[in-house]
């Protein structure tokens, strides 16, 4: 990392490119040394430039990794470093592009990441997308964005796009609504999990007070004496029958149409 002061920035390393002039552009601008990035003034003397853009030159060179640094070596000006370092790291390949497609499209983030970093990601490979020449439409991004958020957040995500409303998605809007989303959850201590367990516990409580009020009925009616309706044998009721048929209810899952539904067979 490069210090200076309270400015400092990532060495480059030979990824995210874009990102890396945005900053070393800025600490050019801090120091004013930027003017030798472009052509000399004619009111500048020779020996004024010359000493700005070695300075340049010192800044962006000690702003990279040594591997970086090997392949600019023969450059003898801070413009020419520069164009050196774009026509390497910037240059829009095809092999570039689909890495960088890939990498979006396949990035997700994991349970327990910050949303925060999450996006912030996400907004860090469409910058190296648009820089290429690539870029996605608006509500695509919404789209993925959704997409790309863990089976904990299914709930969130459907919250989310009935919220959006019926124009349509914008990255921003899904954005903005997923980080309010974050805040709030974050503000009253709910998680996923904890909202699952509530709902198997509401489950199983309605399950057991159920089979209590049927012990306590068993209890309170006097099956001696009592004739069978089914069996016709006596010192039961119908429903407490040892021979009555048990029948059970199947749900299962298939594919139709590449869709995958719950059927029900009795």
């Amino acid at each position: 990392m490069t210090e200076d002061g309270k400015f400092r920035i990532e060495k480059f390393d030979g990824t995210d490119f874009s990102w890396w002039r945005v900053q070393i552009e800025d600490l050019l601008v801090q120091k004013d040394l930027d003017v030798v990035l472009g052509d000399k003034p004619e009111k500048m003397s020779d020996a004024d430039w010359a000493g700005l853009d070695r300075k340049a030159m010192s800044v962006i060179r000690l702003s990279l990794t040594k591997n970086v640094a090997f392949n600019i070596l023969k450059e003898t000006t801070a413009k020419g470093i520069m164009e050196a370092l774009s026509n390497m790291y910037e240059k829009p390949s095809a092999a570039n592009k689909v890495f960088l497609i890939r990498e979006f499209v396949n990035t997700r983030m994991k349970e327990g990441t910050s949303v925060t970093e999450h996006i912030n990601k996400l907004n860090s490979i469409l910058a190296r997308l648009l820089s290429v020449g690539i870029k996605f439409d608006d509500e695509v991004q919404a789209l993925l964005l959704l997409s790309s958020f863990p089976d904990s957040w299914s709930g969130t995500v459907t919250a989310v796009t009935s919220s959006a409303g019926p124009d349509r998605f914008t990255f921003e809007k899904i954005r903005d609504l997923v980080l309010g989303e974050d805040v709030r959850r974050r503000s009253s201590g709910e998680s996923s999990g904890e909202s699952l367990n509530i709902v198997r516990g509401r489950r199983n409580n309605r399950g057991s007070g159920s089979k209590n009020r049927r012990r306590s009925q068993s209890k309170t009616r006097d099956s001696s004496g009592v004739t069978c309706w089914k069996c016709k044998e006596v010192g039961h009721f119908k429903n407490q029958c040892p021979k009555e048929d048990k029948q059970v209810n199947i749900l299962f899952f298939d594919e139709v149409g590449g869709y995958w539904c719950l059927f029900y067979k009795p």
